[in-house]
């Protein structure tokens, strides 16, 4: 159709396209007084500008009621109404006014008065201006309806959208225009207009006929009503809002990344998390593969792609339209040789996110060097592709590939799509790349961790033992937790529980270092409560240099050492436990009579603080008893609801054990919650004793005869015990420990031999001075005992009591 611009409007400024004279413009400033005075209003009241400006406004009013009607106009933004004026000549005339109250760039606020000059608008009338907006608005497709609901007229932007003329959808219905769902609606919602005659609106998301792409539609139906009230029709109006529609999903895609990418720390996870968003509402297919150089989570350095040749990927995360995922060619776990020019190798080398449509020839090639990947593509109708690098912290981490399938998209990726894609990716990388770095970190710990604890708790003869170690999950991190079961002289045992305050690798080393600690502290037989204030001084010290080492590094706040322990220490000869503890919870006994009971043992200060006591505390355990010792992390919870969890520790300690590992299974299944909050360590125990006949004891005389006399008394037990091959060595022993205690010791003076699975001498004495082995010289008359003792025996040492000391020596039985 041609077209041109009538009489050359809209060619000229402004002023000529406008008419500025059809208009009456005068201003008025805050004291009534006129401002300006335009060539309308000469039109219309007949005064020049020169003849009015800088006189009242109010004299242009054609009599003084008109004046004490107006409102206050000092407080209304605007005004509108009708003025009774008075023209130059003398009559008087009615006009409307627009008044608005408006601040200048400079001075005090004005009014802007304006009024239309009446009967002096071109041509065409109203009439056809109303009909050529109706059939030739462009952003608005709209159609009108009887009150049968039949198409009467549409407009052209209604005739392109459904791709049809007026005259080929006159009389028809909706439905029958538009055969889908969206017709159908539009009907019932025709009706509803009908019935009611009020307004409706409805969103709708569709493809019309002719139309590549799916459009997003707002649909206002409106009644069409007479000056009478009669209802005569409905007006369909539709606006295409694609580009919005598809704006805002993207926005909200980005914001459902923000919260479902991410949401732990499992490399596999998070890649699964980002196919799942973006199918179905960006792609049919996405795969997630990351490059197979990345094994075992080692840390890559910048810029490893090759810069040519094929590229091994490993998939860890695929989603599909269709259940089961049955178009992929490579299985989660699969690793697969991508050639050179292959879309994932160039984005993967390029750097960027690249678009392509499987036409294309470099494509075409690569998908026909593989059968099976051929056969997908066109049994499934992939028509376009984007590949998007994962890209975090400099380090180029794998590729995502999104497909489209043309029954289901038939519309290919656009540029807007591929900066989206972007945009997930980099987030997901993120999240990636740091449960990559989290997991190796966590391994390394846990590695360090499960090296320090015990590999198999030592054979000892005083309690049947069993443990378990659970680290916490992914999102709490390794902890400080350990145990031991620690063999001491004369056939005792001590139990060890400790916790450091932390997590990750310097928490295990930690613990590492404390563990060592307390193995060597208790080789030298301290007291449960010496040993922890020894302890506390390690730590305390630990602390210092972890304090200066973060000053020195510049770290903002230093973190401190601390840690919970609990020491407790079985003598199965007495039957009795001393314990001491640190912060720690304190541990379970269950009695041989089923009873169950928490020691109550003084609790003492956290290990690092420095300068407070420790308390031991004796208990009698018979045989058979059941000792537990534990952290704290057995009964934490999110809930932090410590009191059941002693609670469920009672009922499961009570249960009859099948064994002491069956025990601690039932424990950790019935106390721990599902998803752990902190790691844990059991530790469980039971006791046994020593029989009399397994033990003999001797008070000895502080003289130098009594010396045989005690060889006397351990040669006719060991004949006894049927030790008949141990009666050298043992008499060696008894004489030089004995007579050592007579010689440099104080009384009472005690021996005490001990059947166990060895055999074990000792000597007690009055005396807290320790002996110590030394070199004796050629023609030295004595100090060769000891050594004789330490060459003869497994083991031999001191331990310091409460009155004294006790020298023992232990002999291994073939």
């Amino acid at each position: 159709m041609d077209r041109r611009i009538t009489a050359d409007r809209g060619t000229g400024p402004l002023g000529d396209v406008v008419g500025e004279a059809l208009t009456a413009r005068v201003t008025v400033d805050g004291h009534g007084t006129v401002t300006r005075w335009n060539g309308g209003a000469e039109s219309l009241l007949g005064y020049s500008a020169a003849q009015i400006v800088g006189r009242p406004a109010i004299a242009l009013l054609a009599d003084e009621a008109a004046a004490r009607d107006l409102p206050p106009l000092g407080r209304l933004p605007r005004w509108h109404g009708t003025l009774a004026l008075r023209h130059r000549d003398g009559h008087r005339l009615e006009a409307p006014v627009l008044a608005h109250h408006r601040a200048p760039d400079r001075g005090s606020r004005e009014w802007l008065l304006v009024s239309p000059l009446t009967g002096r608008l071109p041509q065409p009338d109203d009439d056809t201006l109303v009909s050529w907006s109706f059939t030739q608005s462009p952003c608005c497709a709209m159609a009108l309806y009887d009150t049968r609901l039949r198409l009467r007229r549409a407009n052209e932007a209604m005739e392109r959208s459904v791709a049809l003329s007026e005259a080929e959808m006159r009389g028809l219905r909706v439905p029958e225009i538009v055969d889908n769902e969206a017709g159908e609606l539009a009907e019932q919602d025709m009706l509803q207009v009908l019935a009611t005659g009020e307004p409706h609106y409805r969103e709708n998301y569709l493809r019309a006929a002719g139309e590549t792409r799916e459009h997003a539609w707002s649909v206002f139906l409106a009644p069409l009503w007479d000056r009478d009230g009669r209802l005569h029709g409905v007006c369909l109006s539709a606006h295409d809002n694609t580009d919005q529609y598809w704006a805002r999903k993207r926005i909200q895609l980005i914001a459902e990344a923000g919260k479902r990418i991410g949401s732990t720390l499992d490399v596999t996870r998070t890649a699964q998390e980002l196919a799942d968003v973006a199918v179905p509402e960006l792609a049919d297919f996405m795969s997630v593969d990351l490059l197979a150089s990345l094994e075992d989570l080692y840390e890559s350095p910048p810029g490893t792609v090759t810069t040519s040749g094929p590229l091994a990927l490993r998939r860890i995360a695929h989603q599909s339209v269709y259940p089961g995922v049955p178009e992929t060619v490579v299985a989660l776990g699969g690793v697969d040789d991508y050639p050179e020019h292959s879309p994932p190798a160039e984005s993967l080398r390029a750097g960027h996110a690249l678009l392509h449509q499987v036409s294309e020839p470099a494509i075409a090639e690569w998908i026909a060097r593989d059968t099976v990947r051929a056969a997908r593509v066109r049994d499934f109708g992939i028509h376009s592709v984007m590949t998007v690098p994962l890209t975090a912290r400099g380090t180029t981490l794998g590729v995502a590939v999104l497909s489209r399938y043309r029954q289901r998209h038939p519309d290919p990726f656009q540029e807007d799509d591929l900066v989206l894609a972007e945009e997930l990716a980099a987030r997901a990388a993120l999240s990636i790349d740091n449960a990559r770095r989290y997991t190796r970190e966590r391994s390394t710990a846990v590695t360090l961790q499960r090296s320090l604890l015990p590999q198999r708790l030592p054979e000892q003869a005083a309690v049947e033992v069993a443990s378990r170690y659970l680290p916490a999950g992914a999102q709490a991190g390794v902890g400080g937790d350990w145990f031991d079961v620690i063999p001491l002289s004369g056939a005792r045992v001590a139990l060890v529980v400790g916790d450091v305050v932390g997590r990750g690798i310097h928490a295990s080393a930690t613990m590492g270092r404390l563990r060592t600690a307390v193995r060597t502290l208790a080789d030298i037989d301290l007291l449960p409560d010496e040993l922890l204030t020894h302890l506390d001084d390690l730590v305390a010290r630990l602390s210092t240099e972890a304090d200066g080492a973060g000053r020195a590094a510049g770290e903002a706040e230093p973190g401190d050492v601390g840690a919970t322990c609990l020491y407790a220490v079985y003598d199965p000869v007495t039957r009795r436990c001393s314990l001491a503890r640190a912060g720690h919870p304190p541990p379970a006994v269950v009695r041989p009579d089923g009873t169950v009971e928490l020691l109550d043992l003084p609790s003492g200060p956290p290990l690092g603080l420095g300068g407070l006591p420790f308390e031991a505390v004796e208990a009698e355990l018979p045989e058979g008893s059941l000792l537990a010792l534990y952290t704290d992390g057995l009964l934490a919870s999110r809930e932090g609801d410590i009191d059941d969890g002693i609670s469920r520790l009672r009922q499961a300690l009570a249960r009859p054990p099948a064994s002491l590992d069956a025990l601690c299974d039932t424990v950790l299944a019935s106390v721990l919650p599902q998803r752990p909050v902190d790691d844990v360590a059991l530790l469980v125990a039971r006791t046994r004793s020593l029989k009399e006949d397994q033990v003999a004891t001797w008070d000895v005389a502080a003289e130098p005869a009594a010396v045989a006399q005690a060889r006397k008394n351990a040669v006719a037990q060991l004949v006894a015990w049927s030790l008949g091959d141990a009666v050298f060595v043992t008499e060696l022993i008894v004489s030089e420990l004995v007579t050592n205690a007579i010689r440099h010791a104080e009384p009472p003076i005690q021996l005490r031999l001990i059947h166990d699975r060895n055999l074990i001498c000792e000597v007690t004495d009055a005396s807290s001075t320790a002996p110590h082995m030394r070199r004796a010289r050629t023609y030295d008359e004595g100090g060769r005992g000891l050594l004789l003792v330490a060459q003869l025996t497994q083991h031999w040492g001191t331990r310091h009591t409460a009155k004294g000391k006790t020298i023992w020596a232990e002999q291994t039985l073939t």
